[in-house]
């Protein structure tokens, strides 16, 4: 795991010094981030020196060494990361300032109690007079935290966090982390089911496979609003917008080509159903467990052994977690290889471009994060309850068509971007629940 750490450093205000400092880092194999004077004393400089480093570095060796050079010493040293989230990522906000008795009564009581038996009147209501319709609610049971397993509900709060916030700081949303201690996946339901009215949709996130397709599925039937699950949608989501801008560059028609899935855990499964529903005609998967085989084959695809995959596939995505997997002589002439596994990939992209592949790249630009604000956003605006995969090809469609330049998508910070994912999905499903508009495309 990559590390960001931030040292102050007191060193001479003399010609030399500071690059005597860079020069130990460097020696360690550590990136610097950035590098700031920050103060001027009469004889020295502190400097804030951000750097990168790998987890398994002992990173007070690193410091012993620049205390050892001449006049320099470390004085501060901090983590960005835990920084960031002292207090937690998000607060709850009224919208309405609470600065007389008469706004008092109006949003609390007595006032409250003529919109409580308006919608017990009428149930849609709650859309209107209730901040429901722009709530999601994010639930995990903690059993596949990123790459660091079944950690427990509890550690994996500040992933819930985080997702709150790129609702809110992207598409307005208020979401809400809801942590549930529970693995049977049939109380998980239950528990689940009973929350729903609360939030105007569920995003469910890091659940691990397979339970995690049972939840999804069943959830969908029993409550009357979206459900998605994060880890295999949202990645496929952006997996299909990345084929699609790497397809066009090289002036390939994806339907017609055939497709290897490395890996067929959540993401995997999603990437190929995805593909299925997409219409790309041969879609095959390997997985080391025997129910994903059995899984993709229900879906439509093609169980095939690791080593038939790399010689059939057109197109391969691999989403296994494991450093090195694809050998550079299983890389055929003319393939496009896509090796998602953070921080270290399946292949390197330019092994696999030397050994023939058309088109190479790896994970860093592929960021889930990119389909799932901007999908909420339309479907709770146009008021559907489920969330169907066209909306996901559209996004897919949207997301490929903005990219710019080199780029298989958008840049992931980019509103305007989110905003017309939104506006693309809230288009679709407007026109799916008026199937008779005369604006329909």
């Amino acid at each position: 795991m990559r590390v960001v750490e931030i040292f102050l450093v007191e060193a001479p205000h003399q010609p030399g010094n500071m690059a005597k400092v860079l020069a130990v880092v460097g020696g360690f194999g550590i990136t610097v981030e950035g590098l700031n004077a920050i103060r001027r004393l009469e004889k020295d400089t502190i400097w804030e020196l951000t750097i990168e480093y790998d987890d398994t570095l002992d990173i007070w060796n690193v410091a012993e060494k620049i205390n050892k050079l001449p006049d320099t010493k470390i004085i501060g040293q901090s983590d960005r990361v835990f920084n960031r989230h002292q207090g937690g990522k998000i607060k709850t906000i009224s919208r309405i300032e609470i600065t007389s008795l008469d706004i008092l009564r109006d949003i609390y009581t007595p006032g409250v109690a003529r919109v409580c038996q308006a919608i017990q009147q009428d149930i849609t209501k709650i859309k209107e007079f209730t901040n429901r319709q722009n709530t999601v609610a994010i639930i995990t049971n903690g059993t596949a935290i990123l790459g660091l397993g079944d950690i427990g509900p509890e550690a994996g709060l500040p992933v819930m966090e985080g997702k709150a916030a790129i609702f809110s700081q992207l598409v307005g949303i208020s979401g809400v982390p809801i942590l549930i201690k529970e693995k049977d996946p049939l109380r998980l339901i239950e528990v689940i089911e009973a929350i729903s009215p609360s939030f105007g949709a569920i995003l469910l996130e890091d659940i691990k496979a397979p339970e995690c397709f049972q939840i999804e599925e069943e959830l969908i039937k029993r409550v009357d609003i979206p459900v998605f699950h994060d880890d295999q949608h949202g990645t496929a989501i952006v997996v299909l917008a990345a084929i699609m801008s790497a397809a066009r560059r090289v002036n390939v028609d994806i339907k017609n080509k055939v497709f290897g899935q490395i890996g067929l855990g959540a993401a995997g499964m999603g990437i190929c159903s995805l593909l299925i529903e997409y219409g790309v005609k041969d879609v095959l998967g390997t997985d080391i467990n025997e129910s994903a085989l059995k899984r993709l084959r229900a879906q439509g695809g093609t169980p095939v052994s690791l080593e038939e995959l790399m010689q059939k596939s057109d197109i391969v995505v691999a989403t296994t977690g494991v450093k090195g997997l694809i050998k550079p002589e299983m890389i055929r002439k003319g393939q496009i290889i896509m090796a998602l596994t953070n921080p270290d990939p399946e292949i390197e992209p330019e092994v696999a471009i030397a050994q023939g592949a058309i088109f190479a790249t790896d994970g860093k630009t592929v960021n889930n994060m990119l389909a799932f604000p901007g999908l909420f956003r339309g479907v709770l605006d146009a008021g559907v309850s489920q969330i169907h995969h066209q909306m996901k090809i559209e996004v897919a469609k949207t997301l490929s068509n903005l990219a710019k330049d080199d780029a298989l998508v958008p840049y992931v910070l980019n509103k305007t971007a989110h905003k017309m994912v939104s506006e693309a999905v809230y288009q679709l499903a407007i026109s799916q629940n008026n199937p008779s508009d005369p604006n329909k495309n």
